[in-house]
């Protein structure tokens, strides 16, 4: 499916979306409430870290900005090897472990019953691509799926990726993307090791089931074969930079070196992206920031000619492109902000001859597409609510009718263009995910998949609803919350509020089996989905980013607030999280109201804003540009991001407890800002509330890799959050 937004940065896995998992205990939880919450530092029996303190100043548009942590970045980064960092880092990481070993019963207990929510020897739906039949499975304990493919007719099973056996000799694995040749006779796959998101490329003959000699190194992680099967596809990351700057085409049996550039990137606050039409006909390269997407074009099968650039960076709009028969078809902001859908002949695309076929709505925000040879799907979400619309090319089109709302739905993997269905993915938060394919001739769902929890799960026993609650300016913002349905809105239970709000990255109501650890203790569960996503459209987005960003800080507050109005929890009673932009969130949220939290996670959080945007030799600071604004050249951004950069108005008061996690490899968010955030932190606050830090030494953005690796990382996060609340089992 053709995305928007499909190419920007930090597009993360949220809290909710980073793990298959599956089930639920059929009896609730009993929970031990303390008077005084476990969180005291005096409780822990070896001295919270301290790092030293050395002022490093810089001056801007005659503002002055002081740093005493700024020598927690290594100076020779992306190369981390300064003992005195390193020390500092696994000190906090031995403070943190001796609060994890002093509460091994609650983490174990955890694990267990997150582990018991896991179908261990699931089995993926299969599908039909190129005339083999395709699907994964995982063995009992095992971390990583092993992929199987069938050839139509045969009986004789294929393995054709073993994730397990692959990731065996490394701590940190994770496949980027893998795919097969046109003719069916090689694999090409990426592979990170070390979570830095800087992958190598390797090709496999499925034939005499031997490696080529062909290994690509600094591969972005996407990949694309040709038309013929020995040309791939990559875009190729800049040396110690985390920035790709070209599309290559590598010819099998080829050294990396005689790899031919068939687009350049010069503007650094760009980045670049590509991907086949459904029909895979042409190969379209994408080139976007922010707001903006310039879209090129070339015949898949003679990669050597010309790009055609279809949609200029000049004409100053986002859109996405795919392509059926003698026609492509386009969503695109050009003419309102929620996106048209429009159609233009292949053998002259120029824009003026675009042809609108759905207007842009005020309440309908269109998503994404997908073209089929006999039909064309549409993602959009109509006044917050996903939809899923099904079209023939005569310009008719009906809305899938799903069994509840508000739910997630979205497109599931649909490689065959020619196929008479639409497979769909849907859930709720209080529905396990169920996959359906729709016949698009007779208009049925078919259920195919519904997710498996063994250890039991009763929806009945839990209630969801969405409530608009008023922001301080007047705005209604969305709520999605979960809770067991004897849930009594008296203001005694405890609850956690979640929340991103940046990039338009909407966080959806999707089913969690890790939630359920928190419902049966007798929570409520929130997601608010704030300004700065885009759950009520592009304008929603637009309204909390650059002058407007501190919105997305008020929203959630406000959300706080009012939740405790209403009964679903009190003062002191909410437990907050958020990661990357959404720790962000974290930092600003704890520092304008931090009597509000129970508790706080921050995860991989990006609260050392302001010097972030003023270190351009960051290969991702360029393009936030657009995101933040530009403190360098605009005096103007720069007081506005000190105003509201968390790490910068750490103030000398009582905070509630926190838990910053970070990855010594991450290159989206650093591992010096939480770091910072941390050392600061704890020097300033006047309380002796807990602050732990977990810096993660062998992974990057995305925590540990496999199934259960994942599991265990939540399940110190959520003791964390339950002995906070004073709850011990």
């Amino acid at each position: 499916m053709r995305k928007i937004f499909q190419s920007k940065i930090y597009l993360l896995i949220c809290f909710f979306a980073l793990l298959i998992l599956n089930a639920c205990n059929e009896q609730d939880v009993e929970t031990e409430m303390d008077d005084k919450a476990y969180n005291r530092i005096s409780e822990l029996s070896i001295p919270a870290p301290k790092a030293k303190r050395e002022l490093n100043q810089l001056t801007y548009h005659g503002r002055d900005l002081e740093d005493h942590y700024f020598w927690l970045k290594d100076q020779s980064y992306p190369v981390i090897d300064d003992t005195e960092v390193l020390d500092y880092l696994n000190a906090e990481n031995r403070y943190f472990e001796h609060f994890i070993d002093s509460n091994s019963e609650l983490v174990d207990t955890l694990f267990e019953e997150f582990k018991g929510r896991v179908e261990e020897e699931e089995k993926s739906l299969p599908y039909i691509k190129n005339g083999y039949e395709y699907w994964w499975y995982y063995k009992k304990d095992s971390d990583y799926p092993t992929y199987v493919r069938r050839k139509i007719g045969s009986q004789e099973i294929q393995i054709i990726l073993d994730e397990a056996k692959l990731a065996a000799d490394y701590d940190y694995f994770v496949i980027g993307d893998w795919k097969i040749s046109p003719d069916n006779t090689l694999l090409a796959y990426t592979q990170d090791t070390s979570g830095d998101e800087r992958y190598v490329l390797k090709v496999f003959d499925l034939d005499s089931m031997q490696y080529k000699e062909d290994v690509l190194t600094d591969v972005q992680g996407d990949i694309l074969f040709g038309a013929n099967s020995d040309e791939i596809i990559y875009s190729l990351l800049e040396k110690d930079r985390w920035h790709a700057k070209e599309v290559k085409v590598h010819k099998i049996g080829d050294s990396q070196s005689e790899d031919k550039t068939i687009y350049s990137e010069e503007d650094d606050g760009f980045f670049i992206n590509f991907y086949l039409t459904s029909d895979e006909e042409y190969l379209i390269i994408s080139s976007s920031r922010s707001e903006v997407t310039e879209i090129y074009l070339v015949p898949r099968s003679n990669l050597s000619s010309k790009l055609l650039k279809v949609v200029s960076r000049e004409q100053g709009f986002d859109s996405t492109i795919d392509h059926s028969d003698d026609r492509f078809y386009i969503l695109a902001n050009d003419s309102h902000k929620n996106f048209r859908f429009a159609s233009v002949s292949d053998i002259d695309p120029d824009y003026e001859k675009w042809e609108t076929i759905l207007d842009g709505s005020d309440s309908r925000y269109f998503l994404g597409l997908q073209t089929f040879k006999d039909f064309i799907v549409l993602k959009c979400r109509d006044n917050g609510l996903d939809k899923i619309l099904v079209g023939n090319y005569s310009e008719s089109f009906e809305s899938v009718e799903f069994p509840e709302s508000p739910a997630s739905v979205a497109l599931g993997y649909n490689p065959e263009y020619q196929q008479s269905f639409v497979r769909l993915s849907f859930q709720s938060m209080i529905t396990p995910r169920t996959t359906f394919d729709y016949q698009v001739q007779d208009k049925n769902l078919i259920t195919k998949k519904v997710q498996v929890i063994p250890s039991g799960y009763e929806k009945t026993r839990y209630k969801t609803e969405r409530i608009m609650i008023k922001a301080r300016d007047g705005k209604d913002i969305p709520v999605s919350l979960v809770y067991k349905s004897d849930f009594v809105k008296d203001g005694n239970s405890p609850m956690m509020l979640y929340g991103y709000g940046a990039y338009g990255s909407t966080i959806s109501p999707t089913f969690s089996t890790l939630r359920l650890s928190l419902l049966d203790r007798g929570f409520a569960y929130a997601i608010a989905h704030i300004r700065g996503g885009s759950m009520l459209g592009y304008q929603w987005y637009l309204d909390g980013k650059l002058e407007k960003r501190e919105n997305t800080f008020n929203d959630f507050v406000d959300v706080g607030m009012a939740l405790i109005k209403l009964g679903y929890s009190s003062k002191n009673n909410i437990s907050i999280s958020g990661r990357s932009a959404g720790g962000e969130l974290m930092g600003a949220a704890v520092i304008q109201s931090p009597e509000l939290w129970r508790s706080v996670i921050l995860g991989v959080p990006f609260v050392d804003v302001l010097n972030t945007m003023l270190d351009e030799s960051l290969p991702l600071t360029p393009p936030e540009w657009e995101e933040w604004g530009n403190p360098i050249k605009s005096p103007e951004a720069f007081d506005l991001i000190k105003g509201y950069s968390p790490y910068d108005n750490i103030k000398s008061e009582d905070y509630p407890p926190m838990l910053v996690t970070g990855g010594l490899n991450d290159p989206r968010v650093t591992y010096w800002e939480p770091a910072k955030w941390t050392a600061k932190m704890r020097h300033l606050k006047t309380d002796d509330n807990l602050l732990l830090m977990r810096m993660n030494m062998g992974s990057g953005h995305f925590a540990n890799s496999g199934r259960f690796g994942r599991l265990k990382d939540y399940a110190q996060e959520y003791s964390f959050v339950l002995r906070s609340h004073g709850i011990e089992r």
